[in-house]
């Protein structure tokens, strides 16, 4: 997700105490940055916050952390989040580099609606590729679960296959989320875009 460029955008971010510069520093050490020993989890692609705001207001004994890519996304969700919430941070930073930032440290990724990269010569960019589900074991605690939300069938099916040879297995399934027994479902602003449009909504819970 891109964006328009943001006014005052590197004011905002420069003076946000939920932004961390440099993360590399505090590889293993993610708990310091929250001063509790609670479990960590993580959205990457966050987009504009929605999801991960509403998880880290309902859920104040689990620290979260979002990452995003483009900075004119990440202002729109540091605009969004309460003053006094207390566990959750961001991070920009492209994806790629997620092991230079976490070391065992890590027990839920959830993946929302993340770019598919339909042609077969971006395979290894999709956030559930072999590239991707190997730097993830040095991300991820002795608990390792991925999330996963889409609308985008053949991406869905990718994945499944993908976390089956990696080992996972398959604890949460649903062709059509919003018409399934799945409980306690947060969306995204792409969700309820889709869902408004009548868009299927691809859902798995994956565990190792």
């Amino acid at each position: 997700m891109r964006l328009r460029n943001v006014k005052n955008k590197e004011e905002i971010m420069k003076d946000s105490i939920f932004l961390v510069n440099k993360p590399e520093k505090f590889l293993g050490n993610w708990s310091d940055v929250f001063g509790n020993k609670n479990p960590i989890q993580i959205e990457i692609g966050m987009g504009k916050g929605r999801f991960i705001i509403e998880k880290a207001l309902k859920n104040p004994n689990i620290n979260y952390i979002g990452i995003e890519k483009y900075d004119s996304v990440i202002v729109r969700a540091l605009e969004k989040i309460p003053k006094d919430l207390k566990n959750l941070r961001l991070i920009r930073m492209n994806a790629l580099d997620i092991d230079k930032i976490f070391y065992k440290e890590v027990d839920t990724i959830y993946l929302n609606f993340s770019d598919p990269w339909p042609k077969k010569r971006h395979a290894s960019r999709r956030l559930t590729s072999p590239v991707f589900l190997e730097k993830y074991e040095n991300v991820f605690t002795d608990c390792k679960k991925i999330c996963q939300k889409t609308d985008n069938r053949l991406l869905f099916e990718y994945s499944i296959v993908n976390l089956s040879e990696a080992g996972y297995k398959i604890r949460e399934i649903s062709l059509d989320l919003h018409n399934s027994l799945i409980e306690n479902n947060i969306m995204t602003e792409y969700e309820a875009r889709f869902v408004e449009k009548g868009n299927k909504i691809y859902y798995l819970f994956a565990e190792k």
